[in-house]
């Protein structure tokens, strides 16, 4: 008889990644500047699944918004997703 050998639970930080960008969950006041400064609304955002590994990570729920910062190599810019 073959024992089956208990696997243990392994948790990774994503956000620590060196390849993932920086991530924040705005709060109501950042994401009604955004959308206003940018003059658009929610729907019109990219989106990013609640169950992503980083949206998890960050505890983003349904209808948050979240910035990354990214870093190409010739410059930082800023990006938004609407958590769906």
């Amino acid at each position: 008889m073959v024992k089956k050998k208990k696997q243990e639970s392994t948790t990774i930080d994503v956000l620590s990644h060196k390849l993932v960008s920086e991530m924040k969950v705005l709060t109501e006041a950042e994401k009604a500047k955004v959308l206003k400064q940018y003059g658009i609304n929610e729907r019109q955002l990219p989106r990013i699944r609640s169950t992503d590994p980083a949206a998890a990570a960050l505890k983003a729920e349904t209808g948050n918004i979240i910035r990354i910062q990214r870093d190409d190599g010739t410059g930082k810019y800023l990006t938004y997703r609407v958590v769906v």
